[in-house]
């Protein structure tokens, strides 16, 4: 039952954009641990949020009472091969989630394109990939176990405080602290792998064949050119075959993370060379094949670090949407050095999923870190806000409770729940009371 109790210092999320200063910082090694922590704080009138790896843009997880750091409640717990489930400690990282169930022959059916996110924070913001019929990570857990304000231990499931289950699987860190996470998972299976250049006129012209057509698609459209790189991930029977090492490398390292982070610097110093390097950038990437394990084909090394917007929109949305944030970067004098990322997701039934009772596209915007972002993110964000679009929770945007009231449905549920887990706003922040209310 350890933790670390009473240190302080700073804490920093990945982009440099969010910190806290926190009175209090804890590293619970168990439910137990954590829970007495939580109780503690209250009594001393301390606000509490726990946080993962940093990989939100937002100050979702920043307070100045309690910080609860992840790192020593982590590690796979139980798996469960007759019900198909694997139990996960909540600040296990989603890289050690998946060696682990690839070892055991299982995967997930799903998942982003990033392993450094713990499974709670990921799960809790709404982290996901893209896919025709499989959705986010929330939606791939079947039951949770969270501690309250009081202190006392919850567990839900469709079964079991559906309510709450329904609202916590993206919860926020406000309904309370997850301690652990169960997911469905499935044997095993490989994904081949088809990436290739596309024009942008193709593309949005094909966009619902491809998507329609495909397990997995996505594609990144490269502002300034008229060139998008597509991806398309579907199931195979196989053999394997990966990616050589020396490509994968190449590619990977060498390619989007070495030679990109290196122009995306001197775009930075020199703006006037962003097109001519968006051209040259959209073009360094040639088509490649490849068949391999889930998490080796969905996720791949971001070391270029940025700042990132994100809106999900009803599909019938996102084409016209991202034609008008093509004509908007054209007609205006924003210099954007990095592609626009689209992927899809199925409607599903989690109270503030962004995909939420409707099949949905995501546009992500993103900037090289330290380069001026609130023009390109404000504009882009009406065309966003004016197609109904939904903010993703873990990432960088201006909307307030007002407006998440009306895109979501079921915003009054999940505000009922929280005032019934936490009335004291024991969990709450100046995010949340931005994005939820008071």
């Amino acid at each position: 039952m350890y933790s670390r109790a009473g240190r302080t210092g700073s804490w920093q999320n990945w982009a440099g954009c969010a910190s806290a200063h926190p009175r209090r910082t804890v590293a619970p090694s168990t439910t137990d641990a954590l829970a007495a922590a939580v109780r503690r704080a209250a009594e001393d009138g301390l606000p509490v949020k726990a946080v993962g790896s940093g990989h939100s843009f937002t100050a979702v997880a920043a307070t100045g009472g309690l910080l609860i750091r992840p790192e020593r409640l982590s590690g796979v717990r139980t798996i469960d091969r007759a019900a198909g489930t694997v139990t996960v400690a909540a600040g296990t990282r989603l890289r050690q989630l998946n060696e682990v169930l690839a070892g055991e022959g299982l995967s997930l059916a799903n998942m982003g394109d990033i392993m450094e996110q713990t499974v709670s924070g990921a799960v809790s913001t709404g982290t996901h990939g893209t896919g025709r019929d499989s959705a986010s990570l929330a939606a791939q857990v079947v039951a949770l176990e969270m501690v309250l304000a009081d202190g006392s231990v919850l567990r839900c499931s469709p079964t079991e405080n559906a309510d709450v289950f329904a609202a916590a699987r993206i919860g926020l860190g406000a309904l309370g602290v997850i301690t652990e996470l169960t997911f469905r998972v499935e044997p095993l299976f490989l994904l081949h792998a088809r990436e290739e250049p596309m024009s942008f006129e193709r593309v949005t012209a094909e966009f619902d064949r491809l998507t329609a057509e495909n397990e997995h698609f996505e594609f990144y459209w490269f502002p300034h050119t008229g060139n998008c790189n597509t991806k398309r991930n579907n199931r195979s029977a196989g053999p394997a075959r990966p990616l050589p090492r020396v490509r994968g490398w190449v590619d990977d390292e060498l390619l989007s993370n070495g030679v990109f982070g290196a122009a995306c610097a001197f775009g930075k110093a020199v703006p006037a060379a962003v097109p001519f390097i968006a051209r040259t950038a959209s073009r360094a990437l040639s088509a490649r094949r490849y068949t391999d394990v889930p998490y080796k084909v969905f996720t791949s090394p971001r070391r270029v670090r940025f700042l990132e917007m994100e809106y999900a929109l009803p599909r019938e949305a996102a084409m016209p949407a991202l034609r008008e944030l093509r004509a908007l970067i054209e007609r205006s004098d924003l210099r954007v050095n990095f592609p626009v990322e689209v992927r899809t997701a199925p409607a599903d039934d989690i109270t503030l999923s962004t995909a939420e009772g409707r099949d949905s596209a995501y546009l992500a915007l993103h900037v090289y870190r330290g380069t001026p972002h609130s023009a390109y993110f404000t504009a882009a964000e009406r065309i966003m806000t004016a197609h109904g679009g939904r903010p993703h929770w873990g990432k960088l945007h201006s909307r307030d409770a007002t407006y998440l009231a009306g895109v979501y449905p079921r915003f009054a549920e999940f505000a009922s729940v929280r005032d019934r887990l936490d009335p004291g706003r024991v969990f709450g922040n100046d995010y949340l009371r931005r994005v939820l209310g008071d």
